[in-house]
């Protein structure tokens, strides 16, 4: 029998859930060789890494770059969200004309769809703001404990919004992720970097997150459970929210009055920073369908950790030991959650159910 296409919204709700897919990927590692799997694998995570990394990078460059002065955020969240609406639009496009060649679902807009998704896209457009603000205002260095707050406004709001109770070593990780995150802010006052603005826009960023995965399940339905759909909508969404928001802020005036605003060079770097943001949903998909959510998590943490210390080196910066040890309590407490749910998760799969516990001690 061979095996069915994993899905996007399959992709993304075992990313939620922390679920994975052990039946499909016992069939895969069946059907291809040990190190086809491994090679692939090794390939998949690299370019996620390369991608996210890349994107903080450049982000960071354009939004707080001495040699471009460009302060105009709004604007360039919003540059990014029409490079993705136009991107998705042109592969719509050409799976139409080429519908052998490649998989894009057809995407035409629809006003009702539109404001079906609007609560989700409101989220959204907070999300990638505080996530552009915080990088602004900070450091790439201190910008992963800056944001750390993720998992721990999970837990909360799974327990306000959804009831779920959460485990003792579960809470005692996210205890330890707390910890990090007050040292990193202690140590950043001390050391005299420390932007309150950036770190407030951080933790912002942190709770539009989870907030974001709880609306996507909620909306997924609405688009046929098709994250590309989710993907245009949310970003034809937030071009249109982020016009007036540009205008008010006054950033049209400070465009105009940039001195590279017909460089080649800068609407290369914008567009370039409008296809990782396009491309990093695509790889984190790639990435949890090749190896699994617990591994995409892993691999997520890693990678903040070497994108810290690419940070540290490339900036020449020289860092505490209190500094350090804030970063590796933040990315120890991050992964013991992901390890904490993996196991308990795989605890209640291995457990008998009622009616089967009733059914053996039938005899049955």
């Amino acid at each position: 029998m061979n095996r069915a296409p994993l899905k996007r919204s399959r992709i993304l709700h075992m990313a939620l859930m922390g679920a994975s897919d052990p039946s499909g990927e016992a069939e895969a590692s069946k059907e291809k060789p040990f190190l086809l799997r491994a090679l692939q694998i090794t390939l998949v995570v690299s370019l996620y890494w390369v991608t996210s990394i890349s994107m903080v990078f450049l982000n960071k460059y354009l939004l707080d770059s001495p040699s471009l002065q460009l302060d105009t955020p709004i604007f360039v969240t919003f540059y990014q969200c029409l490079v993705t609406t136009l991107l998705c639009k042109s592969l719509s496009i050409l799976a139409a004309c080429c519908p052998g060649a490649m998989d894009f679902p057809t995407l035409r807009l629809d006003l009702r769809v539109t404001r079906s998704v609007l609560p989700l896209s409101v989220v959204f457009i907070g999300m990638i703001t505080f996530n552009n603000l915080c990088l602004k205002y900070v450091g790439v260095a201190f910008y992963n404990v800056g944001r750390s707050l993720t998992t721990v406004f999970n837990v909360l709001l799974s327990y306000l919004l959804l009831k779920q109770t959460t485990s003792f070593y579960a809470l005692l990780t996210c205890g330890i992720i707390i910890g990090g995150f007050w040292l990193g802010v202690d140590q950043e006052g001390a050391e005299g970097t420390l932007s309150w603005t950036g770190t407030l826009f951080g933790v912002l960023a942190s709770l539009c997150v989870s907030l974001n995965a709880i609306y996507t399940k909620k909306v997924l339905p609405a688009v046929d459970g098709s994250i590309w759909r989710l993907t245009f909508y949310n970003n034809v969404n937030a071009c249109v929210l982020f016009l007036p928001l540009f205008l008010l802020l006054g950033e049209l005036q400070t465009l105009r009055d940039f001195s590279q605003l017909g460089s080649a060079h800068f609407w290369g770097m914008m567009t370039l920073g409008g296809l990782f943001g396009f491309a990093i949903g695509y790889v984190t998909g790639l990435q949890i369908k090749f190896t699994s959510p617990l591994t995409h998590n892993v691999s997520g943490t890693t990678k903040a950790c070497a994108q810290t210390v690419l940070a540290v080196l490339y900036y020449e910066e020289t860092k505490s030991f209190l500094w350090w040890t804030s970063n590796m309590m933040v990315l120890g407490g991050s992964s013991a959650y992901t390890w904490v749910r993996g196991w308990e998760m795989k605890k209640i799969q291995e457990e008998p159910s009622p009616k089967e516990d009733e059914k053996s001690s039938m005899g049955v």
